[in-house]
């Protein structure tokens, strides 16, 4: 089954909130069986399933290393319908081999120009990977902390950089949402949030939505702005 592994050199980027939206968007619609590997040690997705009842289609796995992290991967994607990877953020050996198992290594990125100079270091790495173990890897950038209502300069011309050079983006961006930051506080996923605690759920649920529905569609090489729901998408990856 598909492993998905969000990887970046630098930390606070938001790896550990973007692989746990998808991996709730996709729990959350039709039972599917998801795993997370939690293999940042400051273990911020162990953190986040404390606080509330992790359904019991989501398996976290949290004591990975270096010598087990492929045999983890392979593993859980024996028993479950995705594989999703929260790696260290930095350039280790164990991104590297988490890497080279993937069936699509998400890149998350803010917009400025220094997240994007990391960016092209995790671009480079997987290129590494590929050369190494001789198979191609297929990898996007995501933007992530992004106005939904605002795109500055400084965004659209690193946007437009990346696109120059073929560097493959996901049109979905992870917005600057208050309901993100409510559920590693509270816990459970978007949908259990209380609206009188949390504000503009419906949108970040859609945003949320729109990303899962993407990764799908880049796993089987189809048109990332095709519309659908996020059960009508993991369909096709059946």
């Amino acid at each position: 089954m598909p492993t998905i592994v969000f990887a970046s050199p630098k930390g606070g980027v938001g790896k550990s909130t973007s692989a746990v939206l998808l991996a709730t968007e996709l729990a959350a619609h039709g039972g599917t069986a998801v795993t997370i590997i939690d293999a940042d040690p400051n273990k911020p997705v162990s953190r986040w399933a404390k606080h509330a009842a992790v359904p019991n289609t989501l398996t976290i796995i949290a004591d990975v290393s270096e010598q087990t992290i492929i045999d983890d991967i392979e593993t859980a994607a024996l028993k479950t319908a995705f594989v999703i990877v929260d790696l260290e953020g930095t350039a280790s050996m164990m991104v590297g081999y988490a890497m080279s198992r993937a069936d699509l290594v998400i890149i998350p990125t803010q917009g400025s120009q220094l997240d994007a100079a990391e960016a092209v270091k995790a671009i480079k790495l997987v290129r590494a990977q590929e050369r190494a173990f001789n198979k191609t890897i297929p990898f996007a950038i995501l933007f992530t902390r992004t106005s939904a209502a605002i795109r500055p300069r400084t965004l659209q011309s690193i946007e437009a950089e990346f696109r120059g050079n073929d560097i493959p983006i996901f049109n979905t961006q992870i917005h600057e949402r208050d309901a993100y930051r409510a559920i590693f506080a509270f816990g459970g996923n978007l949908y259990e949030l209380d609206p009188a605690q949390v504000t503009n759920i419906p949108a970040a649920i859609h945003n949320a939505s729109a990303f899962a529905v993407e990764v799908i569609r880049r796993l089987k090489g189809l048109p990332p702005e095709h519309l659908e729901t996020v059960e009508h998408a993991k369909a096709e990856v059946a």
